[in-house]
């Protein structure tokens, strides 16, 4: 294996590790210091920190369905979509920014289903309210797949189209 290669791996490896370790860490903290509904606000009420159990997928989307479906749905097809798009990282190549998504929505999404698979829901605890624009109840987690997809499709919109040309035209090899 091309030294490379293993330097890319290990990169891939740390930000995932941070990637998750920030989301379970923050978790922890919010399922020791927080009781459930209890509201602690900041910024003139704008951000506020309540701790809620989710047990369906994003905004409890699911929360009702039967055990088994619920398995499938919202444990085994988004655990088998992690796993794809960390062989994905490791065998493609991509660049940097794209690399950097990835791996932000991978980490999340492997965040979220840990705790689903261990605590039977996901701890969410952090709300954003300023008007009009309000958030549901999210977590860590969902900030970095939030945040993966936003460079993502600003990546895939801005950039340049010659950094998709990857031989050089009849004319540049005349040059």
């Amino acid at each position: 294996m091309k030294a490379q290669s293993l330097l890319k791996i290990l990169v891939i490896l740390l930000l995932l590790s941070v990637t998750i370790g920030c989301d379970q860490v923050s978790k922890s903290i919010a399922r020791q210091k927080l009781q459930y509904y209890d509201q602690v606000t900041f910024l003139d009420h704008h951000f506020t920190l309540l701790k809620v159990e989710n047990t369906g997928a994003f905004l409890s989307v699911g929360n009702n369905l039967s055990s088994p479906v619920k398995m499938v749905l919202l444990n085994l097809l988004p655990l088998l979509a992690v796993i794809g798009g960390l062989v994905f990282v490791l065998t493609t190549e991509l660049t940097r920014t794209t690399l950097f998504s990835v791996i932000l929505i991978v980490g999340g999404g492997f965040g979220n289903i840990y705790d689903r698979i261990r605590y039977g829901s996901v701890t969410d605890f952090m709300h954003i309210n300023f008007g009009y624009f309000q958030t549901g109840i999210f977590n860590v987690a969902d900030v970095s797949i939030m945040l993966g997809m936003i460079i993502l499709v600003f990546h895939a919109i801005f950039k340049k189209p010659d950094a998709l040309i990857t031989e050089p035209t009849v004319e540049e090899r005349q040059a």
